[in-house]
């Protein structure tokens, strides 16, 4: 059964716990409730696709459209015949991790450490210690604005670091995916994962409210690098805070800083970092609304 809310605040589901309402917020039963649910949208409604909220600021404003929930609603996550893993959109990549290395594969053990679901992975050709999701795609199930169901294939698609979208203009969002991992030892890929996840504690500020890494890199160097080099280590706006732990993060202690307090900060390290290295960053998590 379908739950719709109005006007739901979005600070309770996105990790960086600040951002205004969305104007309607849907979380639906499974694939076949969000296929009926798509099929009564209007085509010109703005649609947005949330996972665990861990790349996405909603600007204090509001967005005013639909927001759709996926985890927790697409969730399944299986073993097929022929040995590819199946995971719906709403499935967290650490849980699909943990599922690739106690089923014999290898490969899989970055999506420990990408705090998201499979859905926003596919969106954004997640990836990290040098792997990226789209390595291992080999199908995906997508439906379109009228509810229906469409298989597609990497082929379909333009992919590039952080990137992926479909080379024909389309509306279509993603469901699921089937993904195909080499085979490894078990025991190998859950020590790999552990190490992985122990190395996340170590360097990233984990135990405050964060979007994770807020800029791609820029090719051949680190975002972290430059902010860190450009003195921008813990400085400050309205409760926001660049990472004393790890300058490519920002966060929000308490949860205290308005959506416009992050933006203002983001702008400005991109000012700062343009400023002194000519260097122009480009954010990767998604910034959406209206301000205030």
């Amino acid at each position: 059964m379908m739950d719709i809310r109005a006007e739901e605040p979005m600070a309770k589901h996105v990790t960086w716990r600040a951002g205004g309402p969305v104007a309607k917020a849907c979380f639906p039963s499974g694939l076949d409730d969000l296929a009926h649910f798509m099929a009564g949208l209007r085509l010109d409604e703005p649609l947005l696709m949330v996972g665990l909220g861990s790349n996405l600021l909603i600007r204090d404003g509001g967005f005013d459209g639909t927001a759709i929930f996926t985890h927790g609603a697409l969730k399944t996550l299986r073993l097929e015949g022929d040995g590819a893993l199946y995971a719906e959109a709403g499935v967290a990549s650490p849980k699909l991790a943990r599922f690739a290395a106690n089923h014999g594969f290898a490969g899989a053990e970055f999506l420990a450490g990408i705090p998201g679901t499979i859905g926003g992975a596919l969106a954004m050709n997640a990836g990290c210690y040098g792997s990226e999701i789209w390595q291992f795609v080999e199908r995906v199930l997508m439906l379109n604005r009228r509810g229906e169901p469409i298989e597609r294939t990497p082929a379909d698609f333009a992919i590039g670091y952080r990137h992926c979208g479909l080379k024909q203009a389309s509306d279509e969002i993603f469901v699921a995916a089937w993904l195909r991992f080499p085979a490894g030892d078990p025991a190998a890929a859950r020590e790999k994962i552990r190490a992985l996840l122990a190395r996340r504690v170590a360097t990233q500020p984990l135990q405050l409210p964060n979007a994770g890494s807020v800029f791609r890199n820029p090719p051949n160097d680190h975002a972290a690098r430059l902010i860190e080099a450009a003195g921008l280590k813990g400085a400050e706006c309205g409760g926001a805070r660049v990472s004393e732990k790890h300058a490519n993060f920002i966060v929000n202690p308490g949860g205290v800083a308005s959506a416009s307090a992050i933006e203002s900060l983001i702008g400005r390290i991109q000012a700062e970092v343009l400023e002194k290295f000519g260097v122009a960053l480009v954010r990767e998590v998604r910034i959406l609304g209206a301000g205030r």
